[in-house]
């Protein structure tokens, strides 16, 4: 297959560059209408109890959660006093004009509501509501409005705009703000990088157009993705660092291989052809593992993971199109002028016997040592893993001084509950049975947390309750306090909704989800290595080692951005003392991926090297000379890419770009440099074992 797509791709050279350049402007035009579909919401479980409750009271009973909760501060005065209430009552109306704003409610116009009041009294709420679920464009628009109209001082009072529509604006923003910045230091970087490795401008230009290619037909499927269902604006992030990062890697591997087999005197056509037999065949099975490995995103309930899922199958199915049918007629039409540029002459006939073939030598004559050497450091890299804590994103994700921040701490530190976040039960068919619900409301007021409990509101036949909690909704101290609820006696039809209790369902979710995407992952990769190696060895190894490093990794972030560490590094954030779920997942996922994706690169030109007669030792260190600088350029591109999001504000992203970026140098120095030679070398030739009977089902390499 792969010879005969190098013959058409020479062949139809001119053909397929001005189909590649069409599609590149197409995808690119089209896809840049994503960033207005963007949701910055995307945690709820739609299977869960919670997702009914919200189902029912915003379509059947049309209450909504307010989209901004609005803080009023009168600084030294009551709130009660006139002049604060004719002031606030004014606001109020004025809010109540705003395009967008269905509703107000507030201390003033609700007859001071003790909910509405802050514990010192000097400060209320204005609860505002409007068109468009939470997190959605729609009420982004609401909060962009809020930040700029209704955000500080106003006729001698203190405003401070929060809520869910000025957090998701805030967060947006943020985000769209910071990829830009990214991108500005990541691609120079990044081609400065090439050139070195390369040695050559014009070879040092390919990889890039292969990984903007992809980046922007990621962009494009994402678009049309969003026409049917949500699409988080987090997956932007994913879609430019994998995208730059996969698609450099992998042009790198046809492109390096491209310029060995011109250098060893073959035509351009058998250059390309051999290019394709060999890289190309590495990079789709290569693509494949880190396609089905995202793939278990997809399995997940949330909407917020399923979007990276989108993302990332996305972003490395186009990255292998790219990579094959892209560049080879690029390479065709350059010839010997991909060297054209020379810059570091040395990088351009890289030495067949060089300093890495000799580090693995050295590793072999001492396996054992190197062996334990290297799980010690990992080891003790893995070691803070064990003050590992999770929630949800919130806004404390944001700089502490963005104004949605500031009100988000100033609601928890002034007010009795989270009025803007309340706890919702709704008892189905509860009319009637009052004496049992009034009984169920007494426990549910003594439950730790809950600060006060509303008297029940009769909708038809059915009962709501409306509770208000001490503390933020996403935590893990919120979780424990509605699993406490559900354990209450409850009367039949109780539902328990909110916040919350949507945060609880969202880590139950994943929690419950969790072992089947392993399962996935795990099966899916050693299939696809044993297809490709004919080993039954190498697969369970890599997997092995690819735990060891995300073990490693994982206690690295826990040190970090729970132990509050490096912050001089990886710039200030505000510590929660957890870290996001969703983020934790999506870095492992991605990890083990791009792992395997870095594994298959070295085990081919070792299985190469082997199949031509060399020994184990031999075999290894060719293997290794001829793969391990384009490895070790691969990860360390993907890490200046992925490194450059620990510039972003937003801690979930600053934490996905770190622990990628640590994770890919991490496993292409001391697992594939080090652990990986010197087991081979312990295993011999045990390492290509297989039965026999299924040989006929892998690669003939």
């Amino acid at each position: 297959m792969f010879e005969k797509i190098g013959h058409f791709m020479y062949h139809r050279r001119k053909l397929a560059v001005i189909l590649f350049v069409i599609g590149i402007l197409v995808t690119g035009g089209v896809g840049s209408g994503i960033f207005n579909r963007l949701d910055s919401g995307g945690y709820s479980n739609p299977k869960s109890d919670s997702y009914q409750v919200y189902e029912y009271l915003h379509k059947t009973l049309k209450i909504a959660d307010p989209t901004v909760v609005l803080v009023v501060d009168a600084i030294n005065t009551d709130i009660s006093d006139p002049s604060v209430t004719t002031k606030a009552l004014a606001l109020e109306k004025k809010i109540s004009q705003e395009k967008g704003v269905t509703k107000t409610i507030s201390y003033w116009s609700a007859g001071g509501q003790s909910a509405f009041r802050s514990k010192d009294g000097r400060a209320g709420y204005i609860l505002v509501y409007g068109k468009g679920e939470a997190f959605t464009p729609e009420s982004q628009k609401i909060g962009s409005l809020f930040i700029k109209k209704y955000n500080g001082d106003y006729e001698g009072l203190k405003l401070y705009a929060g809520g869910v529509g000025v957090v998701g604006h805030a967060i947006t923003q943020k985000i769209s703000k910071d990829l830009s910045i990214s991108e500005a230091i990541s691609i120079p970087a990044t081609f400065i990088l090439l050139v070195f490795v390369f040695g050559a401008l014009a070879a040092s230009a390919m990889p890039l157009i292969v990984g903007v290619a992809a980046i922007l037909g990621a962009f494009f499927v994402l678009y049309l993705i969003s026409l049917f269902t949500t699409v988080s604006v987090y997956a932007l992030n994913l879609t430019t660092g994998m995208g730059l990062g996969l698609g450099i890697d992998y042009a790198l591997l046809i492109v390096n291989r491209f310029r060995e087999e011109l250098h060893h005197g073959n035509s351009i056509e058998d250059s390309i052809i051999n290019t394709l037999k060999t890289a190309g065949k590495t990079v789709f099975y290569s693509g494949l593992t880190v396609l089905v490995t995202l793939f278990s995103l997809t399995f997940f309930p949330l909407a917020f993971l399923k979007s990276f899922g989108y993302a990332g199958v996305s972003v490395v199915a186009l990255a292998v199109i790219g990579a094959l049918f892209g560049l080879p007629p690029i390479l065709a039409m350059a010839g010997s002028k991909v060297d054209k540029g020379v810059v570091r002459r040395s990088a351009i006939t890289p030495k067949e016997d060089g300093r890495w073939a000799q580090t693995a030598r050295a590793v072999m004559k001492r396996p054992t040592a190197v062996v334990l050497l290297a799980l010690i450091i990992l080891g003790i890299m893995a070691a803070p893993i064990k003050n590992i804590a999770f929630s949800q994103g919130d806004s404390r994700m944001l700089p502490a001084d963005n104004p949605a921040a500031i009100s988000t701490a100033l609601q928890a530190e002034r007010f009795p509950g989270q009025t803007g976040n309340p706890v919702e039960i709704l008892i189905r068919k509860g009319v009637g049975r009052e004496a049992e619900i009034a009984n169920y409301t007494q426990e549910l007021a003594k439950v730790p947390g809950i600060v006060a409990v509303n008297p029940p509101q009769t909708y038809g036949s059915d009962i709501r309750i409306v509770a208000y909690q001490s503390m933020l909704p996403r935590t893990p101290e919120a979780q424990k306090m509605i699993h406490q609820i559900r354990d209450l006696k409850s009367p039949t039809g109780t539902l328990v909704g909110g916040v919350a209790a949507d945060y609880t369902d969202s880590q139950d979710g994943i929690s419950s989800t969790l072992p089947m995407a392993l399962a996935w992952i795990t099966i899916s990769v050693l299939i696809l290595i044993f297809i490709f190696t004919g080993s039954f060895i190498l697969p369970i190894k890599a997997v092995l080692l690819n735990v060891l490093s995300l073990a490693a990794t994982m206690g690295a972030l826990t040190w970090v951005f729970i132990d509050g560490h490096l912050q001089w590094l990886v710039g200030a954030f505000t510590l929660t003392g957890t870290l996001d779920t969703s983020i934790v997942i999506l870095i492992s996922v991605v990890v083990f991926g791009l792992s395997m994706d870095y594994e298959l690169f070295l085990l081919s030109r070792i299985k190469e090297e082997h199949l031509q007669g060399r020994s184990n030792v031999e075999s290894v260190a060719t293997g290794l000379q001829r793969s391990a600088r384009i490895i070790t350029a691969a990860a360390i591109l993907l890490a200046v890419v992925f490194a450059a999001f620990v510039t972003s504000g937003v801690t979930s992203i600053k934490s996905m770009g770190f622990g990628v970026a640590l994770a890919v140098l991490l496993d292409a120095t001391i697992v594939r440099a080090f652990l990986v030679p010197a087991l081979m070398r312990l295993l011999g030739e045990f390492n290509w074992w297989g039965p026999k009977f299924l040989k006929k089902y892998t690669l003939d390499h």
